[in-house]
């Protein structure tokens, strides 16, 4: 019976690389593998070997020593991540119910690994696939779980048998409700309103008169002053 993997393994591309050494040129062959559960575990590792089949065992050996926790809120991932490797740059985002894995080349190959159904995703940098991989790894570790975005679980209250409970209403995003609910004692009696007191004024009170201000009064004009020198030519 075939044994069942944990992680599914693709193969993002193999390369033929050369070294040059004294005696001549040593040909080798490098693989890019990317593996993941699915589930919020993948990882990228890098092989080297004579042949194409050793160097993807040896690849897959160090993506299972890199695997990386992927962050997830529901299908997509919790806020937007740019990201910037050597010559590689690229930019994901979250994306509604039903929208799908929007991406390219060797990024769609890890987030589909990752575990992620709905992403927006954009490569602006170089077409490399090997920095494009760890790019896309790079971008994955980033993510942050928040907390405020999971659904809080209303934790129940105790009421007493017989008591009133005042229905909650349905709060606003963003704004605070109060959760403890308001009862009423069974037995406490309904308080009375009573009218308001009327301020009435007292009949033998005499009214009040509001006497008007005096006009004040005008200085009277002084009287000339004779002058001396007039009065000796006279």
């Amino acid at each position: 019976m075939r044994e069942v993997k944990e992680f599914e393994e693709e193969v993002i591309q193999i390369d033929r690389v050369t070294r040059v050494v004294k005696g001549g040129r040593r040909l080798r062959f490098r693989a890019t593998v990317v593996i993941g559960n699915r589930k919020g575990k993948v990882g990228v590792g890098i092989g080297k070997s004579t042949e194409v089949q050793g160097a993807i065992k040896k690849a897959i050996a160090q993506a299972k020593k890199s695997l990386i926790e992927v962050p997830m809120i529901g299908q997509t991932i919790p806020h937007r991540v740019e990201m910037k490797f050597k010559s590689a740059k690229l930019i994901i985002m979250p994306a509604r119910p039903g929208t799908g894995i929007i991406a390219g080349g060797p990024l769609r190959k890890v987030i589909e690994l990752s575990g992620v159904k709905d992403i927006l995703s954009k490569c602006l940098g170089a077409k490399n696939r090997l920095n494009n991989s760890q790019a896309a790894i790079n971008a994955l570790a980033e993510l942050r779980t928040m907390p405020w975005l999971k659904k809080k679980v209303a934790t129940p209250v105790a009421v007493a048998p017989g008591a009133h409970v005042a229905p909650v209403a349905h709060a606003v995003p963003g704004t605070h409700v109060n959760t403890a609910a308001h009862t009423t004692p069974a037995h406490a009696a309904p308080v009375a309103r009573t009218a308001p007191v009327a301020h009435t004024t007292p009949a033998h009170a005499a009214p009040t008169t509001h006497h008007a201000p005096a006009p004040a009064a005008h200085p009277a004009p002084k009287a000339p002053v004779a002058d001396p020198a007039k009065k000796t030519q006279e």
